[in-house]
């Protein structure tokens, strides 16, 4: 089962007027998307060390303040939407991740298990960097398959939920979701060079 919400019309209904224009389908939008990038910043924090210097207000926050700066912005439907804010959060803390000092050995370990990719979510700052960076080279192999992995371990989406973000058969996003993991656990698994 899901713990995605249920798709409401008129939130799909209410981004695609503010993807045209209207500031009074903003207004009307924040309140009911809100509740849902809240939950989606708790995920991400309660993965990140304690004192993490960003609180679950204050990443919503940072996220809505991105979203509200794309322009010309073609809102597909609800899962589009919050697939995106998941897109963005993960940035915000791997940015902050990238510029914080490091520890005392200096070292980022670059060893994921990805191979529970689907159940867990991120655990330490390094691992958060090295998913990253594998995405991004996961991304220049195909993008599609780093899409659909981005959406489901960090959006929280379902793999039928990915399908219509995506505008594919569900039986199509399975088999690169497939594909991809094992691509990331490969990848992932390379002893760190340095």
């Amino acid at each position: 089962m899901s713990s995605w919400p249920t798709p409401r019309p008129q939130v799909t209904e209410l981004l695609v007027a503010w993807g045209g224009g209207d500031r009074l389908a903003l207004e009307r939008l924040v309140p009911l998307v809100e509740a849902e990038l809240r939950r989606l910043s708790r995920y991400y924090l309660r993965r990140e060390r304690k004192g993490h210097v960003l609180q679950t207000t204050a990443l919503v926050n940072e996220t809505f303040t991105r979203l509200l700066g794309w322009k010309d912005v073609s809102w597909q439907n609800r899962a589009h939407f919050f697939g995106m804010a998941a897109r963005l959060m993960r940035n915000i803390l791997v940015d902050l991740a990238r510029h914080r000092p490091k520890g005392l050995e200096g070292q980022d370990v670059q060893m994921v298990d990805v191979g529970v990719v689907d159940r867990v979510g991120v655990g330490r700052t390094e691992d958060l960097i090295a998913i990253d960076d594998a995405l991004q080279a996961l991304a220049r192999k195909d993008a599609r398959q780093a899409q659909i992995v981005e959406l489901r371990f960090f959006g929280g989406l379902t793999l039928p939920e990915i399908a219509v973000v995506l505008g594919v058969a569900p039986i199509t996003v399975s088999r690169e979701w497939t594909k991809a993991r094992a691509w990331l656990y490969r990848e992932l698994s390379r002893p760190s060079e340095g």
